[in-house]
């Protein structure tokens, strides 16, 4: 029981909240810095602020969120050695369990490293270690996030480091335009209090000191607007910047632009998430896509690491039946996709002989049980109208003046009742 307990090590790793400091650039160099050490690298710093502006930023929440779901959502199925569906693996590929360790295998992407420690015996689940302890650079877990070395990850049975050893993850792009964003949204804070309400100028006499207190009273009596009390021998004036941003747009770009950076990061295009107003249908439609490849590419990663050698393992140690099979992802149906498709097999269905098989696989019809039956019954009564047109040419006996109207109706019984073609 004791060796057991010292092989968990999430409960030996020392727990440090997030930090939640003032960051900003300069914060971001020197994390960077630290986490590209070639001596002892640690990535604590960059982590906590990848925390830091994925937790407060609601765009580029969303876009991971957008990103991951993607791939997430779709559906997986198991296939045996033969290639038949595993029907026993179906309650465990739709429980929580399995979900939230696809998101975990995505979160890699965008941290660039991901350590899973598996529960041992029991119902399938797994902890994800913090990734401020994670060492990647020589596959180590330190068990403080100050820590230079730690436990080698791959002496350890049930934990699972994905990820390679120097990629930082795609926050890392992103990082500079949320923090840049952020200063956006304190100078747009700042222009609203200032220009949002109205100023109240009061002049007084410089020697009139009594007037001068109850004009100060007064105001503060009387809301809470900008008040400027001058003497009336002063000069003054008041730059306030609307000549250049007379309605806040200056900083509504800056906001616009690093948002924009940020959903070509994640993304890889800016259409899917937000519209401009040169944008439309066709630029739209490539956008999108442009978005269909990433998540195909992220599809082949997540069934990359599901079907690894180290998984299997993994799963079968919980006594699911997974020798000699693999995860596949089950194939949804694009009706814009396969309409177009519909128009080109149609064409070569004309030229060559096409299976019936392909277009039961390609458009996702069920096959019927009574297949063969239903060819065969289909094939006798399209040689039953064909002999009933010969029966009744041999007895006309002569060359019929309707002969091209009746090979129009024999072509149109034929196309109705069409052979079965090629399999």
């Amino acid at each position: 029981r004791k060796n057991k307990q010292e092989n968990i090590i999430v409960q030996q790793i020392v727990n440090v909240a997030p930090d939640r400091s003032r960051k900003d650039v300069g914060t971001l160099k020197q994390s960077l810095e630290r986490a590209e050490s070639a001596q002892l690298p640690n990535r604590y710093k960059l982590y906590d602020l990848y925390h830091d502006v994925l937790s407060l930023d609601g765009h580029l929440s969303g876009l991971i969120g957008k990103r991951t779901k993607a791939v997430a959502g779709r559906a997986l199925k198991f296939l045996d050695s033969k290639g038949g569906k595993v029907d026993a693996m179906d309650k465990f590929i739709g429980s929580t369990e399995f979900r939230d360790l696809v998101e975990e295998l995505m979160n890699t992407i965008y941290w660039g490293a991901t350590a899973i420690e598996f529960t041992i015996g029991g119902k399938f689940s797994f902890t994800s270690i913090d990734r401020r302890h994670l060492r990647p650079e020589k596959r180590e877990i330190a068990l403080s996030q100050y820590d230079t070395k730690g436990i080698p990850a791959d002496t350890l049975p049930h934990v699972w480091m994905i990820g390679k050893p120097y990629n930082l993850g795609r926050l890392l792009k992103c990082s500079m335009y949320a923090l840049y964003k952020r200063s956006g949204f304190g100078d747009f804070a700042q222009y609203v209090e200032i220009f949002g309400q109205p100023v109240r100028v009061v002049k007084y006499d410089a020697y009139d000191r009594r007037t001068q207190e109850e004009l100060r009273k007064a105001l503060d009596e009387s809301g809470s607007s900008l008040v400027m009390m001058i003497p009336k021998q002063a000069d003054f004036q008041m730059l306030d910047g609307k000549t250049s941003n007379g309605n806040g747009e200056l900083q509504e770009r800056l906001i616009k632009i690093c948002n924009e950076e940020m959903s070509v990061a994640i993304l890889g295009n800016t259409e899917t998430t937000t519209s401009s107003s040169s944008s439309g249908y066709a630029q739209a439609e490539i956008h999108a896509e442009q978005q269909d490849d990433i998540t195909a590419d992220d599809m082949r990663y997540v069934l990359n690491l599901l079907n690894s050698d180290y998984f299997m393992g993994i799963l079968a140690s919980y006594g699911y039946p997974v020798e000699g099979g693999c995860f596949a992802w089950v194939e949804e149906k694009d009706l814009a996709k396969l309409k177009a498709r519909l128009d080109i097999d149609l064409k070569v269905a004309d030229r060559v002989p096409v299976g019936d098989d392909y277009w039961y696989e390609t458009y996702g019809i069920p096959k019927p049980e009574n297949y063969e039956e239903l060819v065969r019954r289909k094939e006798e009564q399209r040689q039953a109208a064909l002999e009933a047109m010969r029966k009744t040419d041999g007895k006309d006996g002569k060359e019929d003046e309707d002969d091209d109207k009746r090979k129009k109706l024999i072509d149109r019984i034929t196309g109705f009742f069409a052979a079965p073609l090629a399999e």
